[in-house]
């Protein structure tokens, strides 16, 4: 059913292996967090963890949204399957 409305709507559809961080824009928006938030951070509690998490989703994130189209997109190279010789 997938494929035939693709077809009838001129979709081509690229079929991605079962695990690929690299294509899935969430894991792009977590490295993003993890630059901004976490990294090289120590927390001394949890809620000082959390606080920092959302301190990035509720000022840093809006702040930076803009900037983030080249890397949090769905735009990626697709290459043609190596002919057997």
């Amino acid at each position: 059913m997938v494929r035939d409305a693709a077809f009838v709507l001129n979709i081509k559809l690229h079929y991605l292996p079962p695990y690929s961080p690299n294509l899935n824009p969430i894991e792009r928006l977590w490295k993003v967090m993890n630059e901004k938030s976490r990294n090289n951070v120590y927390f001394k509690s949890k809620r000082d963890f959390k606080e920092a998490i959302d301190q990035f989703f509720t000022v840093t994130l809006p702040e930076i949204a803009g900037s983030l189209t080249s890397r949090l997109n769905d735009n990626f190279q697709v290459l043609n399957s190596a002919s057997s010789s």
